[in-house]
């Protein structure tokens, strides 16, 4: 594909709204590769096609447009960079948010500044979140593999590991991701420039970096993330404690760790350091962990991590904390009873804030949800009209393949005239603690609240072949369907690697399948995926009286 590229000076443009009517003109128009329409410039860039579409074509658009015309072609260049501080886009951070905008931006020949501080690029994911995280939990898991075995004519030994080491080959999976997947692929992008340092807005075209350097941007979006939550407990101030930022940072394991918190994070860890070898105790101020979800979820997790060893206090309130000779102690309330809880290491994995602070959001008078989110419409505007915001900024589900998502949908949105509305209704979304927790859509309250007519079919794993032959029954499948459209609109799942069952149900979410599509397709038999035709046949017959192959 040949690109060429026009600058136009457009008169007759009196808002923002008569740039995207003139946007909205070229959307989808062939030859067409990107357009970006500037009421306060009062000009548009096009890159084209000139094989498919040309110049004069391109002018008589806009001159068919309302009172809008074409006063004539800037002769300057359009290049990669029109100057070093003006850019069609900037994007405040550096995560998978970002990456994923500024890639898009890049596809469409947009002069893009990608401003990042605090976490190196690639923000939260490779950094800090996804990646070590889920590299030491297989590795924890591998030592419980090592040492458990379910079957009789299995003796499994006692497994040695260097806990050091394993922090060290995680240091380099980092570093090697980072430079693959992030470094590696700026220094590909054309049209993208990046600078360190830390953004505010002195007006909603401009900000400054690190209070000496302006950039004037046409559009903007806002990815800078969350961090840790850290509540106020008397005395917290005053004792060390980790993050999950800082705990996959030792070199040494805990000989003991409390975990302040009971959502995904704190579990995930929770379990993986207990496998370690540190002693686990959860303090959770809700009655249940994963409090979020139904209880008859988070009770089975429950039930499995306790029988691991792992401690749960429950339904508890923190009084204080102090520290004292190495160790650091929690004074707490639990079911009217006062107990100390001591332990050599304190995480803190209570929930996360978003990064606002320091923006000059202010300035701009940006609106703020009530939790500190940037607030954004469905298609992630917020509201400064020329400001968009994606990610774990937003109050919208905080996982990066959601950040990934937006990141793409808000430059379309801003440049292309998209007017497309984020949709979270077949979400997927896994906790990976062992078994994992996995679910899509609406629960059966959720649907009941919704007015959704629904029924549930609710599959033991003790009836899945797989996990019979396995010796692995723990858990089971949900499924949630609306009983006028037999559509599934939801699905708990709570089973060993039961991420990758909840993809079948996300897809049969978004393609509308019927629970009857799902119940008559063939299953290869002794997988767990087969457990998901079973479950969905369990809305019509009662699964204890079928053979092993019926159907």
């Amino acid at each position: 594909m040949k690109k060429e590229q026009v600058e136009l000076a457009i008169t007759g443009m009196t808002c923002e709204h008569c740039a995207a009517s003139i946007a909205k003109r070229f959307e989808g128009k062939p030859g067409i590769i990107n357009e970006v329409i500037s009421y306060p410039d009062g000009k548009g860039k096009f890159s084209y096609d000139p094989d498919v579409i040309t110049k004069e074509a391109i002018i008589n658009t806009i001159n068919g447009v309302g009172h809008y015309k074409v006063a004539g072609e800037i002769n300057s260049p359009v290049n990669k960079f029109d100057s070093q501080t003006d850019f069609d886009l900037i994007i405040i951070g550096g995560g998978s948010a970002a990456f994923a905008a500024a890639i898009y931006a890049n596809e469409q020949s947009l002069s893009t500044l990608v401003v990042n501080a605090g976490l190196p690029i690639g923000g939260t994911c490779v950094n800090v979140g996804c990646v070590p995280s889920k590299f030491l939990i297989r590795a924890a898991e591998s030592i419980r593999h090592a040492s458990y075995s379910p079957f009789s004519g299995v003796k499994p030994g006692k497994a040695t590991w260097d806990y050091g080491q394993i922090i060290q080959q995680k240091r380099e999976l980092v570093d090697a991701m980072r430079e693959e997947k992030y470094e590696n692929i700026l220094d590909t992008l054309e049209f993208v420039k990046t600078v360190t340092g830390w953004a505010e807005f002195l007006d909603s075209k401009t900000i400054l970096v690190d209070g000496e350097q302006k950039y004037k941007g046409l559009k903007f979006i806002i990815a800078t993330g969350a961090t840790t939550f850290i509540p106020a407990i008397s005395g917290l101030d005053q004792v060390s404690f980790l993050t999950s930022k800082s705990i996959f940072e030792l070199d040494e394991l805990p000989e003991s760790l409390t975990v302040l918190g009971g959502g995904y994070i704190a579990l995930e860890i929770a379990q993986a350091y207990h496998r370690f070898g540190s002693k686990v105790r959860i303090i959770q101020r809700s009655e249940r962990i994963l409090s979020s979800q139904p209880a008859e979820v988070s009770d089975e997790l429950a039930r499995h991590l306790r029988e691991e060893g792992i401690g749960i206090i429950s339904g508890t309130s923190i009084e204080k904390v102090n520290q004292q000779e190495g160790k650091v102690r929690l004074f707490i309330n639990s079911q009217g009873q006062s107990q100390v809880i001591e332990s050599t290491h304190l995480l803190v994995a209570t929930g996360t804030k978003a990064n606002t602070s320091n923006l000059g959001l202010d300035k701009i008078s940006m609106a703020l949800e009530k939790t500190g989110h940037v607030k954004v419409n469905s298609l992630l505007e917020t509201s400064v009209p020329n400001i968009y915001a994606i990610g774990d900024v937003t109050a919208n589900p905080a996982f990066v393949y959601a950040a990934a998502y937006e990141g793409k949908l808000a430059v379309r949105n801003a440049f292309n005239g998209a007017q497309l509305n984020t949709d979270f209704s077949a979400l997927p979304w896994v906790v990976f603690t062992d078994p994992q927790i996995a679910g899509v859509g609406l629960d059966e309250k959720e649907a009941e609240v919704l007015g959704i007519p629904y029924e549930i079919s609710r599959l033991p794993l003790s009836y899945v072949p797989r996990s019979i032959a396995a010796l692995d029954t723990r858990g089971f499948i949900k499924l949630v369907r609306n009983t006028e459209t037999d559509r599934f609109i939801g699905a708990r799942i709570v089973a060993p690697e039961g991420g990758e069952l909840i993809s079948q149900i996300t897809l049969a979410i978004r393609c509308g399948m019927t629970v009857e599509e799902v119940a008559t397709t063939l299953y290869p038999y002794l997988t767990l995926s087969e457990g998901i035709k079973l479950a969905a046949i369990g809305f019509s017959k009662d699964i204890a009286k079928l053979s092993c192959c019926a159907s």
